[in-house]
C-alpha cells in the first residue's frame, strides 16, 4: 500500500511529523519533489532533528529514496548524512539517477535575479538555494543529472555546453564581472558569492567527487523501479511531498510558487509510478489549525497586514492584530526550518483549502496545532471570498485576482487550555468540544475524515483516528 502526504497550504504545515507517525508501519519513505528549500523537523525522544533533503522516515531507521522530481545538492545531501550519522543514526539513502543535480552557478544565479526582481516589487522570497534555476536547466534540456555524476567523461562534457552559458548570463545580463571568480575568489559588487560557481575545471573536479561517494556507497536507484519492485514485494511506501498547494508551480499563486509539483500528481511523475499506485493508496492532507507562509504574495485571511498586501519580511505583523499574529508566531514557533525566517500569520482559509483538496483528491485529514490556538476567545475562518463584486469559495486563477479578495470569516468560540500530554493518551474524546467542534467544520468542508490531530511537536503529541496502514 502507498500512503502520500501532501501540504494543503502554503508548506510549514507539519508534514514531516506526519510522515514520522506513521512512518513506523512503512518501509521506504520517498520524497518526489522540491530540493534542500524544504524543511521538515521530527522530534524523537525529546531529539530534534531539522532535515531539508533526507526524507523524513529516516529517524526511524527506513530507506529513504530522493525521486526523479527532485533536485538534489549533494553537498546539502552528504553533510546532512554524516551529521544524522554522528548523532547515531544509519541513514540508508537512495537518489534517482534521473533527479537534477544544483550547481554552484545555480545558487548565484537564484541570489541575482532576486535582487533583480526586488527592485520591480516581483521578488519571489526564495530560498536562495538554487532551486529554481536548477528547474530551469532541467526544463531546457541543459540540466546535469545524478547519473551524469557517475560517468567523469560525460559530466566534463555537459559542463563545458552549459557553464559558458551561465558565465555569459552571469555577464552580460547582470553585469557580474567573472576576472575574479575564476580566479576562485569572489565578487561581491552585488552581494552576490560567485566563487569559482563558473569555473569548468572546479566544477568538474568536485562533481566528480560526488559521483565517486554515490558509487562507493551504492546509493543511485532508478527510482521507478525501485519502489515499484518494493511494492511488488509487499513493502509500504510513504510518499513525502515538500511544502504546499499553494506553491505549485501549476496550481500555486503564480509567479509566488516553488518550481515543482507538491500536489498528489507530483508523486507520479516525481516517482515514476503511475497515477493508479498514487491513486489506489492514502492521500493524506496536512492542514495547519491556522495559516502562515514565507515569503511575499498575498495572502487574504493575514492578521496583522492588509487584505491583498505582500508585505517585506520586516514589515510583517504590521496592523490592527499586530499582537495577536506575534502570539501566534511565537505559541507555534512559527519561523522556517531551513531560513528561520519569522512566517506570516492568518486565518485558516476555507478557498485555499477546498482548492488543494480538489487538486489532489484527499482520502483523509491531519490537522496540526490545534493547541497553539488555545486560549484564544474566538477562532475565525475565511469561509469565502467577496471579489469583483461576486462570493466566491475557491481561490482565483490568478495572484492579481486573488489579491483584491475579501475574505468572509465564520467564527468560533475558543477552546481552553488544557494538558495536552493528557489529551494525547487518553484520545479525540478529551479535546475540547470547542476544538471538536472546529476540527469537524474542517471535515465537513472538505469531504475528508480526520486521521490524525496534532496537539504538539512530538509524535507522542497526536490523536491518531485513522492508521492508513492498518
Amino acid at each position: 500500500m502507498t500512503v502520500t502526504i501532501v501540504g494543503s497550504q502554503l508548506g510549514d504545515e507539519g508534514k514531516g511529523r506526519v510522515v514520522d507517525l506513521y512512518g513506523a508501519a512503512a518501509d521506504v519513505v520517498a520524497r518526489y519533489q522540491g530540493g534542500d528549500n524544504a524543511g521538515h523537523t521530527v522530534v524523537e525522544g525529546g531529539n530534534e532533528y531539522k532535515l531539508s533533503l533526507v526524507p523524513s522516515g529516516v529517524v526511524r531507521g527506513k530507506v529513504g529514496v530522493l525521486g526523479n522530481g527532485c533536485v538534489v545538492n549533494p553537498d546539502t545531501l552528504f553533510d546532512e548524512i554524516d551529521t544524522l550519522r554522528e548523532r547515531g543514526l544509519d541513514p540508508d539513502v537512495r537518489l534517482a539517477r534521473r533527479a537534477h543535480v544544483i550547481l554552484p552557478y545555480h545558487r548565484v544565479l537564484d541570489g541575482i535575479e532576486e535582487d533583480v526582481k526586488s527592485d520591480s516589487d516581483r521578488k519571489v522570497g526564495t530560498t536562495g538555494r538554487g532551486i529554481g534555476p536548477t528547474y530551469e536547466d532541467k526544463a531546457g534540456r541543459r540540466g546535469i543529472r545524478v547519473g551524469d555524476l557517475l560517468d567523469s567523461e560525460l559530466l566534463r562534457e555537459k559542463l563545458e555546453y552549459v557553464v559558458p552559458q551561465k558565465r555569459a548570463l552571469a555577464e552580460k545580463v547582470y553585469g557580474v564581472s567573472m576576472s575574479e571568480a575564476i580566479g576562485g575568489s569572489s565578487d561581491e559588487s552585488d552581494g552576490v558569492e560567485t566563487g569559482e560557481a563558473f569555473d569548468v575545471d572546479a566544477l568538474h573536479e568536485q562533481y566528480e567527487r560526488y559521483g565517486e561517494r554515490l558509487k562507493e556507497e551504492n546509493m543511485t536507484v532508478e527510482a521507478g523501479e525501485f519502489l515499484s519492485s518494493r511494492l511488488d514485494a509487499g513493502d509500504e511506501v510513504i510518499f513525502e511531498g515538500a511544502q504546499g498547494t499553494l506553491i505549485d508551480i501549476d496550481h500555486g499563486n503564480y509567479p509566488y510558487v516553488t518550481s515543482s509539483n507538491p500536489t498528489a500528481g507530483g508523486a507520479a511523475t516525481g516517482t515514476g509510478l503511475s497515477p493508479g499506485v498514487i491513486g489506489d493508496g492514502d492521500i493524506i492532507g496536512i492542514v495547519k489549525a491556522y495559516l502562515t507562509r514565507v515569503g511575499s504574495g498575498p495572502l487574504p485571511t493575514e492578521l496583522g497586514g492588509v487584505v491583498g498586501d505582500t508585505p517585506d519580511y520586516d514589515e510583517q505583523g504590521a496592523g490592527e492584530n499586530e499582537d495577536l499574529a506575534e502570539y501566534i508566531r511565537e505559541e507555534g514557533g512559527e519561523y522556517g526550518t531551513v531560513t528561520g525566517r519569522p512566517r506570516r500569520v492568518a486565518w485558516l482559509d476555507m478557498p485555499m483549502l477546498r482548492h488543494a483538496a480538489r487538486a489532489s483528491g484527499f482520502t483523509g485529514l491531519a490537522v496540526n496545532h490545534i493547541d497553539v490556538l488555545a486560549g484564544l476567545d474566538e477562532v475565525k475562518v475565511g469561509y469565502s471570498y467577496d471579489v469583483d463584486g461576486e462570493e466566491i469559495f475557491t481561490i482565483p486563477a490568478t495572484t492579481e485576482r486573488w489579491g483584491r479578495c475579501e475574505p468572509n470569516f465564520r467564527s468560533f468560540d475558543g477552546w481552553p487550555e488544557v494538558d495536552w500530554s493528557e489529551v494525547a493518551d487518553e484520545g479525540y474524546d478529551a479535546i475540547p468540544e470547542n476544538a471538536q467542534t472546529y476540527l469537524e467544520y474542517i471535515s465537513d468542508e472538505l469531504d475528508a475524515p480526520i486521521y490524525a490531530v496534532g496537539i504538539g511537536p512530538s509524535r507522542e503529541d497526536t490523536v491518531v483516528l485513522e492508521h492508513p496502514f492498518e
